[in-house]
């Protein structure tokens, strides 16, 4: 059994109306000047969570994030302003990219450098300002991972930081605030976040421990996303779509995504397909793909969706792919690359970006070659 190192918040705060305990624990921990990081439709959140904090003598701003997945020239942008305002607390509400950006944000408040100097692996040296992410979407599971991702607007690249110092130093994860989420992205980010959990499992470099996780992802994904698309007011499907997404954020760091996640990255990059929905369309046929690497992991899949053992391991193991694909059909995902406006004769590039993504496609328990990529893109449309 290979080693692994775990990296986690040192508080994970779960459960309806959470949230509100914010603003005591941060008295408690003599915090001076929060800044909230947020998008517009939670600011009425915010701004309640605002003036319990005042009440308590903090000092707070609110930097409102609105672009789509985060750019790095946009980042630099909202890096200024932070930097005027100087908190010693940054606090990021919404969904993945409102979270990663405030991560990041965190970690380069204080330094003079470009966050450029930092893409890629553990090369972030520290983080001096405080953390707290608060999740109002159940899919990136960016409250608990190591992870912030960025786009380059010159090349159409996403491009990673990892590090020990993005993880949170607590998270609120309170399933009340994704109840007003439309069911469109509710379905996309809870496939997102149904991919971290597969992709952990079959990776390459997966692990026991790991490995719990992930299959408690997939079994609170799949048994709960359709009722809470059906209903959004569903409590108990949020609350099980928000576990679901903590596991799979849990699954990012010591083992992270494979290929699923590298061929996504060129339709955000060159299409701003939102990342979510680029993950559920893709996530189907590159199951199909890898099945062969390891048809008891693809079995052990299947059970795991509710799918009763068939007469063959690689029978369940299709039946559980199926059901998978049958989710994002009920769940309104769209079939065709054509149905989101891509177009076919930029197979070969999408192809040529994701193969340009080797941190995680070296994590794929199948080799994938650009023939292998174009084949997945040209099946789609």
């Amino acid at each position: 059994m290979n080693g692994i190192i775990l990296y986690q918040p040192e508080k994970i705060v779960f459960g309806p109306e959470t949230v509100k305990q914010l603003p005591s624990d941060c008295k408690e921990a003599g915090y001076k000047n929060v800044l909230f990081v947020t998008a517009v439709p939670l600011q009425k959140t915010v701004d309640e969570l605002s003036a319990a904090l005042k009440e308590s003598g903090i000092d707070t701003q609110s930097l409102t994030y609105s672009f789509g997945e985060p750019t790095i020239d946009y980042f630099e942008e909202l890096l200024k302003s932070t930097k005027a305002y100087g908190p010693d607390c940054i606090v990021g509400i919404g969904g993945g990219s409102v979270l990663d950006t405030a991560k990041l944000l965190a970690a380069m408040a204080d330094k003079n450098e470009s966050v450029r100097r930092f893409f890629g692996k553990n090369l972030l040296p520290e983080r001096n300002i405080k953390l707290i992410c608060i999740p109002t979407t159940s899919g990136t599971g960016s409250e608990v991972s190591p992870n912030a991702i960025l786009l380059d607007e010159k090349t159409n690249e996403k491009i990673g930081t990892i590090s020990p110092f993005l993880i949170p130093d607590a998270c609120y994860i309170d399933p009340c605030l994704t109840v007003g989420l439309p069911p469109s992205i509710t379905a996309e980010t809870a496939m997102d976040a149904l991919s971290h959990c597969i992709e952990a499992y079959t990776n390459k470099f997966s692990h026991p421990i790991v490995d719990n996780y992930a299959l408690a992802g997939i079994r609170f994904i799949t048994a709960n996303l359709e009722a809470a698309y059906k209903d959004g007011s569903n409590l108990d499907a949020r609350a099980a779509l928000s576990l679901g997404s903590m596991y799979g954020g849990l699954c990012l760091g010591p083992v992270n995504t494979a290929a699923v996640h590298a061929l996504s990255y060129g339709l955000g990059g060159k299409y701003h397909v939102a990342h979510g929905l680029a993950n559920a369309m893709l996530l189907p046929g590159v199951m199909k793909f890898n099945l062969e690497s390891d048809i008891e992991k693809y079995r052990q899949i299947a059970l795991a969706a509710g799918i009763k053992d068939g007469s063959s391991p690689e029978e369940t193991a299709r039946k559980g792919i199926e059901r998978i694909a049958e989710i994002a059909v009920n769940c309104g995902i769209p079939q065709t690359l054509s149905a989101i406006n891509v177009c076919k004769d930029d197979v070969e590039e999408l192809s040529d970006l994701a193969m340009n993504v080797t941190r995680l496609l070296t994590n794929n328990p199948r080799e994938v070659k650009r023939e292998d990529a174009i084949n997945i893109f040209s099946s789609m449309f």
